[in-house]
């Protein structure tokens, strides 16, 4: 198939498929009537600007989804779907569970690159978040920043265009993160999807250094009190959200309900 090409001299992307899990989903970036958007979506419709024919996008992302689950049921999709372009971001959850093995996690991972690539034109990968500024999962920066080692080693030997998420700084700010600071905000959920154009070379991204984004950076999210001491504030958040968050993931407790893709077919956006 001969594409345009975009301005940055790669063949235009006329077809997406997002793969991974709540990330991918889109968790913490809610409409007010509940429907979920997420980075991948405001990705597609970045790119969907740019297609110089109808564009079609995929979702396949499931919350909770583990990597080995992610290459089981997610992977195989793409040697039918054959889009230009296909994103896989997996292995937070297992990095997450006790007694994971990194290794292991980023061997299954380049797997998975490497069966993506002889069915999509483009494979885009993430690395890992830095969670310097969270509670709890602070603890494990040393094994995360090892995943994000290994990924950037995979991108490297396999050309795969790679979002850095670790050194993202405006992901750093609490206004990126949704009040169970386990997901992205929307702004955290734009952010990403900026980035991710413009590693495509597909869109310029602004990093606002003007009035408006320094006010952006001075403002606190809703759930960040001024009234509450932030050890309180700490204490709350893993009551309310890290607690029953680890025992659905970390110990296997996961919700009976199945969960299916928001957006399973390569369809017209």
């Amino acid at each position: 198939m001969v594409h345009e090409q975009s301005e940055s001299g790669r063949a235009a992307i006329g077809s997406f498929v997002a793969l991974g899990d709540s990330f991918t989903e889109g968790l913490g970036d809610e409409t007010s009537d509940g429907a979920i958007v997420g980075w991948a979506d405001r990705l597609a419709g970045l790119l969907a600007r740019r297609a110089p024919a109808p564009f079609r996008y995929a979702n396949l992302a499931v919350r909770g989804r583990v990597i080995d689950e992610i290459i089981a049921e997610q992977v195989p999709r793409v040697a039918d779907l054959r889009p230009d372009l296909v994103s896989f971001c997996a292995g937070g959850n297992d990095i997450l569970r006790f007694g994971s093995s990194v290794d292991r996690i980023t061997e299954r991972f380049e797997e998975a690159v490497v069966e993506l690539g002889a069915h999509a034109g483009t494979v885009l990968v993430f690395t890992g978040f830095d969670p310097r500024n969270t509670p709890v999962l602070r603890r494990l920066r040393g094994k995360i920043a090892t995943y994000t080692a290994h990924v950037h080693a995979i991108a490297h030997r396999h050309g795969c265009p790679l979002v850095d998420l670790w050194s993202m700084k405006p992901l750093q700010h609490p206004l990126a993160w949704s009040e169970d600071r386990l997901h992205l905000s929307s702004e955290g959920h734009e952010h990403v999807a900026r980035r991710a154009a413009e590693v495509l070379g597909l869109a310029p991204v602004r990093h606002g250094a003007g009035a408006g984004a320094r006010q952006s950076l001075a403002r606190k999210p809703e759930w960040q009190s001024a009234r509450q001491p932030e050890r309180l504030q700490d204490l709350r958040w893993a009551k309310q959200h890290f607690l029953p968050w680890l025992g659905q993931h970390l110990l296997g407790k996961n919700s009976t309900e199945v969960l299916k893709p928001k957006r399973p077919e390569l369809l017209p956006l």
